[in-house]
């Protein structure tokens, strides 16, 4: 019964979850992270921009960010630094239009993109470098990853240790209708200010002229997310994205870390149940820590989130 107790306490000035998010993502600063940029070219002539950070190790931890993110947030950087201290490498891999340049197609990265995150662990395995690997991700990232390791677990390399996710959405149409509009128009902004980009390369494909940030997630879904990619509307891009699927076949040991008051996540996306049924599948609900918050006190240089990955992975715990 892999469900775990939480000691973690926000700092008492961050006194809700939605100042346990935005606090955070706003203020915090990592120092000390330098990235070595490597462009992968993908067999459908695509792009993909991976930055590493190395130590000279033969662990490797492999990074995904959470949605409209990208590899300088400071929930990933925080990360880096942490293993980097710890003596093991880092890899932390941008979405397709997420590493400041276009992607060449009119496909960009959905909340499932497992093929991709497959493409970019398998680079870093060909190098021959690493016995070890470690996957870690944020919201967006960590749906990708807990059903990259669950929808096919015999081809999960073996090199695959463990993983852990952060405030996962598992439930992708519960958090879609859960988010509130205040956070919705900010990812809508800057989502939509891809499309525009992508219009003026594709411009008999996409239609924009009503386009609005007032949207709902479910309305940009339908329109967009899940034509551009291959899905019939927003229901079925939901239905097959979601990670909740997949959490019970995951045979790598992984830890789910979701605060239970997160303000983007719906009471599916607390999969208890998937928990005590998998012995490989570990599930933590720390009361307080917003979406990827788990701040510490200020004096500190780590986070929850950060301390919590290194004990899970390289102790066990």
């Amino acid at each position: 019964m892999p469900l775990l107790s939480s000691k973690h306490r926000a700092p008492f000035y961050l006194f809700n979850g939605h100042l346990q998010t935005i606090i955070p993502s706003l203020f915090r600063q990592v120092e000390g992270v330098l990235y070595e940029r490597e462009r992968l070219f993908t067999p459908d002539d695509d792009f993909i921009d991976i930055d590493w950070s190395r130590v000279g190790s033969d662990s490797l931890l492999v990074l995904s960010h959470g949605l409209e993110g990208d590899t300088g947030r400071p929930y990933i950087t925080g990360m880096v630094k942490a293993f980097n201290a710890e003596g093991v490498d880092a890899l932390a891999w941008n979405y397709r239009s997420c590493s400041g340049e276009p992607n060449k197609l009119l496909r960009s990265y959905h909340l499932g993109a497992t093929d991709d995150l497959d493409f970019v662990l398998r680079h870093a395995l060909a190098t021959g470098l690493y016995k070890n690997v470690y996957l870690v991700g944020f919201s967006a990232g960590g749906n990708i990853t807990l059903k990259y390791l669950g929808e096919d677990p015999q081809l999960v390399p073996v090199q695959v240790k463990r993983a852990v996710a952060f405030s996962t959405p598992v439930d992708l149409k519960g958090s879609a209708q859960k988010i509130s509009r205040i956070y919705t128009q900010r990812f809508l902004k800057t989502l939509g200010e891809k499309l525009e980009q992508k219009r003026q390369m594709f411009p008999d494909e996409l239609d924009l002229t009503d386009y609005s940030v007032s949207w709902s997630f479910p309305e940009f879904d339908d329109r967009f997310t899940a034509p551009i990619h291959g899905f019939k509307n927003a229901e079925e891009y939901y239905t097959r994205v979601s990670s909740r699927q997949f959490l019970e076949s995951i045979q790598v040991p992984t830890l789910l870390v979701n605060a239970e008051n997160d303000p983007f996540l719906s009471k599916e996306c607390y999969p208890v149940q998937e928990a005590e049924k998998n012995p490989y599948f570990y599930m933590e609900m720390p009361e307080e820590g917003g979406h990827v918050g788990f701040a510490e006190d200020f004096r500190k240089d780590r986070y929850y989130s950060e301390e919590r990955a290194l004990r899970f992975i390289l102790e066990g715990k």
